[in-house]
């Protein structure tokens, strides 16, 4: 099978890229600029922009995928509030313009797999696959757009939300939350984390795991991948500065309105993974276990 890898200059990108080619998938990778995925790996690796008709359609035809799986996107809620215009245009049409190419090159073995969020949901999370989505924000609002037309397009696919990436990091991604805590106190400096928010943070290398099952079996529908244990940001940054061995006296807790934003976040989100254990074999590392990894692995 050829897999083609959009936004793979990113984080889950970087990891999804890497993982497919070491485990001796066909892998094309594309995003925007230089390649940003480390060398040694000799990834088929070339610069699109996504919502350029001609250009997705000139890369889909060359790289005559059996696969997109379809990572890019305007990812900052804040921006996405500000730029509505740019959002939808690439976290919707970008989306639209994949699909239609992905059908016009009339491959058989066409499948589309597209990187959701959990801000699809609002409030009263964890939140199962059917559960009514009730988005909170325009990036919410954005997604859930372009699920509908995936939904739509009568290619196979399958639709998978994640929920709060963290994992290793090296040259070229941008660190994640774990390693901006490790720096921070490092350094020594004092820091001020929410604890009035919960998620289910998510292992990279195990949504990797989770999307390789679902290619591999032509797994069609909504997926949640994501970890198993409800924690706020501060849980989080305790758990890492214990397991790293650093002054957890610095993390400060506070309350979301600590930090004013422009945009509406749930309190309580994340997400419920029975559906992906029972369907793809999917599972997740405990925190503590994917910290670990995430530093010394």
């Amino acid at each position: 099978m050829n897999i083609l890898i959009t936004g793979a200059n990113g984080f889950l990108g970087q990891h999804l890229a890497t993982h497919l080619h070491t485990t001796k998938h066909t892998v094309f990778a594309t995003g925007r600029g230089d390649c940003r995925i480390p060398a040694n790996y000799s990834i088929d690796y070339s610069s699109a922009e996504l919502t350029d008709k001609s250009s997705v359609e000139k890369l889909v035809a060359t790289v005559n995928p059996d696969i997109i799986i379809h990572t890019a996107a305007m990812s900052k809620p804040d921006e996405c509030h500000e730029h509505n215009d740019l959002c939808l245009l690439h976290n919707v049409k970008a989306t639209d313009h994949l699909l239609e190419a992905l059908m016009k090159i009339n491959n058989p073995l066409a499948f589309f797999l597209f990187i959701s969020t959990d801000f699809i949901f609002g409030e009263d999370g964890p939140h199962a696959e059917e559960d009514k989505p009730n988005p909170l924000n325009f990036y919410g609002t954005s997604k859930l757009m372009a699920e509908q037309i995936v939904a739509e397009s009568g290619l196979p696919y399958s639709i998978v939300r994640p929920v709060f990436i963290y994992g290793k990091v090296w040259p070229g991604l941008r660190p994640s939350f774990l390693h901006w805590v490790k720096n921070n106190l490092e350094s020594g400096k004092s820091i001020k984390v929410v604890d009035d928010q919960w998620r289910t943070p998510t292992f990279v290398n195990d949504i990797c795991l989770g999307i390789e099952s679902i290619i591999h079996n032509r797994k069609q529908g909504a997926f949640h991948l994501a970890g198993k244990e409800i924690l706020s940001p501060y849980d989080m940054a305790i758990k890492t500065a214990r397991m790293l061995g650093l002054n957890e006296n610095l993390i400060q807790p506070v309350t979301a309105d600590t930090f004013p934003e422009p945009v509406v976040r749930a309190k309580r989100s994340g997400l419920l993974i029975n559906k992906a254990i029972k369907e793809i074999g999917y599972s997740s590392v405990d925190f503590e276990e994917g910290v670990r990894r995430s530093f010394f692995d």
